[in-house]
């Protein structure tokens, strides 16, 4: 066990310190990274977000609570909120700004961590490259809790170094309360967790570790466990994740930093910000270091052992760990005279760069892979007085509806709601689409899914009751919306 107070003393603020570090340094960290986050970004909702507000903003509360007894249940903390915020509006940028500010909030405690572990010339550099980073972006732009986990753990990580220069009993209740918001916002989150137990058990004394860190923390995963059970119930929501092998570890630094030019290198660089940190503070190194490696590492195991479960964005949760060990290497670097801001700037401004052709392509229309508004548009361009609709999937409707509201033509299956996100509809095409000359057909995925074979039973039907293809579109992602006009042949029906 590795104690003595200059570990416990790593981050107090000495003179030179306050001087280099103005309290509202973290409150600017934040504030510029939701301004990079939601700046600029033109995306449609996706499929996941048209979720959010299908759950959290289309039904009254009574509607919410019956939808997560049937899927989703472990999202009820964060569509609780996004139900509260949506009182005041509804707009895309409104139901996004949320994770915005959670990503804000993640920079600034991210750069108070990084000068609590190594001093303001890592804590600034730390805060710049996660605002940089196109993850950052995307989650900060989305609509879904991904950036309220990174927040979690960045608050859970600086409130564990604060029970550590003093574990009173105050610090050490935050401490419970930072644990509690983590499993609140999603479920592998917890997989942030270990890393942060390791270090308290070096940091700490045996005895205030085991009295007062493991029942703190034991309390803090209450709301994890009611929620990983309701999860577990509702396990068919991820029924189609394809398990995957330790070759997807190799994409990692590309999934957290969202970026395939950016994330190898700055991934390089938080390997030598950790074996720095470890050579100054064997905890905080393994805190830096196991918060970057075991959650893809942890979540592989659970893909191989448990049910398949690797998906990209459920790693987001060790982004904030990727820039901060980043800070720490950028800080290490002593090049007298030249002032520090001159070597910290031109790696900050490399991995931006790098990063740019993923901006970019978050921030299209299509940049969450669902295009609703370019749909929609295909079929006001061409709409005529009395044509149908039908959905490939039901679930669907829900982000037509959202983006062309009362313009689109005459939903002829449609009978109600569902229990859940799909919605009852009737079970006589033929008859629905009688005296109808053109209809509609959207459904996820390519023209060849949906042209060819069965795996959209809808088109099936429609060509069935006397309709062939008159034109086709699909968005330029994978596997995108497509929308198709059939019209009736001639002589039938």
């Amino acid at each position: 066990m590795v104690t003595g107070e200059a570990v416990r003393t790593s981050g107090r603020r000495t003179g030179a310190d306050a001087k280099d570090w103005p309290r509202w340094t973290p409150l600017l960290a934040g504030l510029l990274t939701t301004c990079v986050a939601i700046s600029g970004t033109t995306a449609s909702l996706s499929g996941d977000e048209v979720a959010t507000y299908s759950a959290a903003v289309a039904r009254p509360l009574s509607g919410l609570w019956g939808l997560v007894q049937q899927i989703d249940g472990h999202f009820l903390p964060y569509y609780l909120l996004i139900h509260v915020w949506s009182w005041l509006g509804e707009a895309e940028w409104w139901l996004r700004l949320p994770s915005a500010l959670a990503a804000g909030v993640a920079a600034g405690f991210l750069a108070d961590l990084g000068r609590r572990l190594a001093g303001p010339r890592a804590g600034v550099p730390a805060a710049a490259l996660f605002a940089v980073l196109p993850s950052v972006s995307y989650h900060g732009a989305n609509a879904r809790p991904y950036a309220f986990a990174a927040a979690a753990a960045v608050v859970s990580a600086w409130a564990l170094h604060r029970v550590a220069e003093a574990p009173t009993g105050s610090r050490i209740r935050w401490y419970a309360a930072s644990v509690a918001l983590l499993g609140c916002t999603h479920l592998f989150s917890v997989l942030v967790l270990p890393a942060q137990f390791l270090a308290a058990l070096l940091v700490l004394p045996r005895r205030t570790f085991l009295t007062r860190i493991v029942p703190a923390t034991a309390v803090g995963c209450v709301p994890l466990a009611i929620l990983a059970l309701v999860g577990w119930g509702e396990r068919h929501a991820i029924s189609w994740i394809q398990p995957h092998g330790p070759d997807v570890l190799l994409k990692f630094p590309k999934h957290a930093a969202g970026s395939d030019l950016a994330g190898p290198p700055l991934f390089a660089l938080a390997v030598v910000g950790v074996v720095i940190l470890l050579r100054r503070s064997v905890p905080w190194g393994v805190l830096a270091g196991g918060w970057l490696v075991l959650p893809p590492v942890l979540l592989l195991v659970i893909d191989a052992l448990v049910t398949p479960a690797y998906v990209d964005r459920y790693v987001f949760v060790a982004a904030p760990a990727l820039a901060l060990a980043g800070g720490v290497a950028l800080a290490s670097v002593r090049l007298a005279p030249v002032p520090f801001a001159l070597v910290c700037a031109p790696v900050v401004l490399a991995v931006a760069l790098l990063g740019l052709p993923a901006q970019a392509d978050y921030r299209q229309r299509n940049g969450h892979y669902d295009d609703f508004p370019g749909a929609v548009g295909v079929i006001r361009a061409r709409e005529r007085p009395g044509d149908a609709i039908v959905y490939g999937q039901s679930r669907l409707r829900t982000g037509f509806v959202y983006y062309g509201r009362e313009g689109l033509p005459e939903d002829v299956l449609l009978r109600g709601p569902g229990p859940a996100f799909e919605y009852a509809e009737r079970d006589d095409l033929a008859e629905a689409l009688a005296g109808r000359r053109r209809v509609w057909v959207v459904w996820r995925g390519t023209k060849q899914a949906g042209l060819t074979g069965k795996k959209i039973p809808k088109v099936a039907a429609v060509r069935a009751a006397g309709y062939r293809l008159s034109t086709a579109w699909h968005s330029a992602e994978l596997p995108g919306l497509t929308v198709a006009l059939f019209e009736r042949v001639r002589g039938k029906g």
